[in-house]
């Protein structure tokens, strides 16, 4: 990347250098200065590539900063098949909290629905957006720098969550006071703590349960 290349010496000055020292004298010194060199241009590489690395890796390894931490983990392609398989004969819109790079959001569009991920990190909500236009949905697939705490999800009728276990209750909390009734709720990799699944899909990792509004506020209903 560019980034990671303005410590490094051009190829022409390295075998303009090697070239002169072939005419210093065999001395200790010398052979001293050239391994200082060599040391100073060995680190130098290795930090721009780190660097380099640094920059392209960090945004899909390091935790958003939301209130409670949400790591990305990219989701599978069995568990995005799970997902779509509980949205059949399902209408309206969808909502992916914390969409991550994007690919639920995006399956979600190829299947007809007006989809929208909020993802707190940049540079996945970025790479969600060229990944949508890559695949031509992004008329249909939108994505929002936002803390999911501060978003309100009354106006979709699904929601998508890969969460984990310290946030569920409180979600559950939230979502059972914002949502109509004929919203349902996707958990993947970890369910809600109160609600009873009104399907539930997949084994592993790739389970999916779905929650139906009007069973968790008639069945799960708390004061």
């Amino acid at each position: 990347g560019e980034g990671g290349g303005e410590g490094c010496i051009p190829l022409e000055t390295l075998t303009e250098e090697s070239q002169s020292r072939h005419v210093l004298p065999a001395s200790f010194e010398a052979n001293s200065l050239q391994k200082s060199n060599w040391g100073f241009l060995l680190t130098g590489l290795v930090s721009g590539t780190l660097v380099a690395v640094y920059a392209v890796a960090t945004p899909f390894i390091t935790p958003a900063l939301r209130k409670v931490c949400l790591p990305f983990v990219p989701a599978t392609t069995k568990q995005i098949e799970n997902v779509v398989k509980m949205l059949r004969c399902r209408r309206g819109s969808l909502v992916d909290i914390g969409s991550g790079d994007g690919r639920i959001v995006i399956a979600a569009a190829k299947e007809g629905f007006t989809a929208v991920g909020y993802e707190l990190n940049p540079w996945l909500v970025w790479y969600s957006r060229y990944r949508a236009w890559r695949e031509g949905v992004h008329g249909s697939a939108k994505f929002y720098i936002s803390d999911l705490w501060k978003v309100t999800f009354s106006q979709y009728s699904n929601v998508v969550i890969f969460g984990v276990p310290q946030m569920m209750l409180q979600l559950e909390k939230k979502l059972e006071l914002e949502l109509d009734d004929d919203a349902r709720v996707i958990a993947c990799r970890f369910p809600f703590p109160h609600w009873t699944p009104d399907h539930v899909t997949g084994e592993g990792i790739d389970t999916v349960w779905a929650y139906d509004a009007s069973t968790f506020r008639g069945r799960e209903k708390r004061p």
